[in-house]
């Protein structure tokens, strides 16, 4: 019998009685196999109980320096088909790419007679040479010399020119005087007088002008120099750096089941990115299946956890499950997965109900309907099914867009349907102006200790995963969410939201994130774990008749 790799992993329980999926994990929307889930808690025993390395990950007492970090486990077969697991963390873990437990990286860039280290090398030295020079005393005084002589220039030619200004007021002033008291020949004389005197003033300001720009030249000449040198070394250190990352997307080389190899560079070179983003290749997926396939075992079940303390901008739960993300691996494990036989993506295949969608209220301008959970606004890429596509064809002399706002698909609710395109303009100026106000019914998966309460979270597209939400103070826009506790039961909180903005996700984020209220709603699959259904729901609703200006509220409670 052939000897496994060596970092093929074991079981430590019994996984007997426990079948193999028929088909390999949909990396970016699953529910963990169970031999999936076996293998991460194993992973995670190790991780509690290892002194094979130092890391911070601060999920038992965080500190500043705390760094969570995403694991994930292949669950594989081996050719004598023996099931076991092989284990990988995402980007560096303790300052290194080789952990004897874990799969190598697919390419490793820190070995010191790498080229990638040599490279760095050379972009380092460019850097510490323009720093000496940006930083030298020669440089500092010089560049303090030259903005010394451009203020003290600009102050000077500002006073003659207010000066030369006060002079020709009061030159006009004297002439249009001297027009009714003097004689032609002394008016003549008078003039000659004061156009010699607004010429000298010119001359003194070309003069003084000129006088300041020279000194201004000797200065930028002895700078001109050091520009050069500077401009040369950004030019060099953009150009090595340039060089450097097309070696590494080449190096980065992806084998598939089919035994196709493929570059990070050619993967993404079609794509909308085109360059691959920073990290791409250093996920967990990508490292476990390119192990797997160089090993001759065949991948079974993935699946990745987060371990520790959540970065600052993400939503990232201790031992929580979590997809893959789009923006780095989707092209890659595109590529890699390609031989397998690969669950379908579930969101292309939302099953539709045929269920009639609840209408509370209609008159002749506008409906209000009960959104169903796991029903679009309005129709995707894939799923066509949809508020709009029913209300459509309920509607069918109707005119405009119809659907006014939108809840997410997983979220039921209140929603306000126009029947012309009028309608809709009137109903869309009291959404933008923030005339109408909304409620929403949440279940938190944790107690809330705060009675009521504002967060207040800048929010932004996670370009690298969309559709998922980042904090950003930097570049998030204003998301602010009032709230109220309504119970508390069995670990659970029942919360009142009232979104002062209506940002994508902004519930759900500021309900999961630790700068909100640390409790993902219960059911949210972005953000916290998936149950049955994501327990949001949108209760109440205020707006102005857009027609006869009546103020109209509706309710519905949720059914949980």
């Amino acid at each position: 019998m052939a000897s496994l790799p060596s970092k093929f992993h074991h079981f430590s329980s019994s996984i007997e009685g426990i079948e193999l999926p028929l088909e390999f994990t949909f990396p970016f929307y699953y529910i963990p196999h169970p031999l999936a889930v076996l293998a991460s808690k194993q992973l995670q025993e190790y991780l509690h109980n290892q002194r094979d390395f130092n890391h911070d990950f601060g999920h038992t007492a965080p500190t500043e320096k705390s760094i969570g970090k995403m694991f994930g486990v292949l669950v594989v077969q081996s050719e004598e088909g023996e099931i076991g697991f092989l284990a990988a963390y995402s980007g560096k873990l303790a300052e290194s790419n080789h952990l004897e437990y874990f799969v190598p990286p697919v390419f490793d860039i820190l070995p010191a007679d790498g080229f990638y280290k040599k490279g760095e090398h050379f972009v380092n030295e460019c850097n510490r040479k323009l720093a000496e020079l940006e930083s030298s005393s020669f440089w500092n005084e010089l560049n303090h010399e030259l903005n010394q002589l451009f203020d003290r220039r600009n102050e000077q030619i500002t006073k003659l020119k207010t000066s030369i200004k006060s002079n020709k007021s009061k030159r006009d002033l004297l002439r249009n005087e001297a027009k009714e008291n003097l004689s032609l020949s002394e008016l003549e004389g008078l003039n000659q007088q004061l156009n010699y005197e607004s010429q000298s003033e010119q001359i003194q300001l070309k003069k003084t002008t000129k006088s300041w720009n020279e000194n201004i030249a000797q200065v930028e000449q002895k700078m001109r120099a050091y520009k050069e040198e500077i401009e040369y070394l950004r030019n060099e250190r953009k150009v090595l750096s340039s060089q450097l990352q097309k070696k590494i997307f080449s190096s980065y080389n992806f084998l598939n089941s089919l035994g196709k190899n493929k570059s990070l560079y050619s993967i993404f070179e079609k794509t909308v990115w085109q360059t691959p983003p920073a990290g791409a290749g250093e996920c967990a997926a990508p490292k476990l299946l390119q192990y797997a396939y160089l090993n001759g075992l065949k991948p079974i079940a993935l699946a990745e956890f987060w371990w520790g303390n959540p970065p600052a901008s993400e939503i990232r739960k201790h031992g929580h499950f979590y997809p893959s993300c789009r923006g780095k691996c989707e092209p890659i494990l595109g590529h890699m997965l390609k031989g397998l036989k690969v669950e379908d993506n579930p969101m292309e295949h939302v099953i539709e109900t045929g269920d009639e969608i609840p209408i509370l209220y209609e008159d002749e301008y506008l409906l209000i309907i009960n959104k169903p959970h796991e029903l679009l606004s309005v129709p995707g890429k894939q799923v066509k099914d949809s508020v709009y596509k029913r209300m459509r064809k309920y509607l069918p002399e109707a005119t405009g867009p119809l659907v006014v706002h939108r809840l997410d698909m997983s979220t039921s609710g209140i929603m306000i349907i126009s029947k012309s395109l009028e309608i809709y303009k009137k109903l869309q100026f009291q959404f933008i102006s923030r005339s109408i106000k909304k409620s929403y019914i949440a279940l938190l998966d944790g107690e809330i200790n705060d009675a009521s309460g504002v967060i207040d979270l800048p929010l932004r597209v996670d370009l690298e995963d969309r559709p998922r939400q980042l904090v950003c103070n930097e570049y998030g826009k204003s998301a602010v969410t009032e709230y109220e506790v309504i119970s508390i039961k069995d670990g659970k909180t029942k919360v009142r939201f009232f979104p002062v903005t209506g940002r994508t996700h902004q519930l759900r984020v500021h309900a999961s994130h630790p700068d909100g209220l640390n409790s993902p709603i219960i059911g949210d699959d972005l953000y916290g774990e998936r149950n049955e259904r994501l327990y949001l729901h949108a209760e109440k609703i205020t707006f102005n008749h857009p027609v006869t200006k009546e103020v109209l509220t509706f309710e519905i409670n949720p059914e949980f």
